[in-house]
């Protein structure tokens, strides 16, 4: 795995900011919080947290568009890290809030979407917790930490945190979000080339779990 540096409030304005990096990946997570919730969760007795993920022009070789949170494939990450931490948060604790994660990606060197869910845990935690502090919230509404990996097989070696080199000449790339308890929140995986054994699933999930392990210590 490679090295993972923490960075907290990196930023001021944003009610907590973190900078998540993973080797040469960089993203940057901010939390903005309001009194409203949704309209379809009106006297629901229940709060939000979602979460809007994109990468900014210069974080890749090819300058990105603005426009890139209009794609599908962004639309997609927002929708799996808005997921991944839904799973693991008593809305009820958090009624009445909504809360806002933005990951915004600086640098792209694979694993932005992994990155960007180990970073929104931290930073949406340490919101939670502030807002204990001053007494808006009873508790801390999240049950379980969540930590994500990408893992795979490249030219027959079975390989974890991939970066783009390895990512683009992987033969099969997986992407794991687990639970404390090391559950299955979210599996994406897919052969580039040609189909993989259930054998080889199991190696995966082993060698991603060590990896969310020491993700879960990071963030302890």
């Amino acid at each position: 795995m490679r090295q993972i540096k923490v960075t907290k409030n990196f930023i001021n304005s944003a009610e907590n900011s973190v900078l998540y990096e993973s080797g040469n990946t960089k993203v940057l997570v901010t939390v903005s919080v309001t009194d409203r919730v949704p309209d379809w969760l009106s006297n629901s007795e229940k709060g939000w947290v979602t979460a809007e993920y994109s990468m900014l022009p210069g974080s890749s070789g090819n300058r990105i568009s603005r426009k890139s949170f209009e794609s599908g494939r962004s639309k997609e990450i927002s929708r799996l890290i808005g997921r991944s931490l839904r799973a693991v948060c008593n809305l009820g604790i958090i009624n009445g809030y909504s809360f806002t994660v933005d990951c915004d990606v600086l640098e792209a060197d694979g694993g932005t979407r992994t990155a960007s869910i180990n970073g929104a845990w931290i930073a949406l935690n340490d919101t939670f917790t502030k807002m204990v502090n001053e007494n808006k919230l009873v508790q801390n509404p999240l049950t379980s930490k969540v930590g994500a990996i990408s893992v795979g097989i490249v030219k027959g070696e079975l390989v974890a945190d991939l970066d783009y080199a390895k990512d683009s000449n992987a033969e099969v790339d997986l992407n794991l979000v687990l639970d404390e308890n090391f559950e299955i929140l979210e599996i994406q995986g897919t052969a580039e080339e040609k189909p993989f054994s259930k054998d080889n699933l199991d190696s995966l999930f082993n060698i991603a779990k060590e990896c969310v392990e020491e993700i879960f210590k990071i963030q302890n």
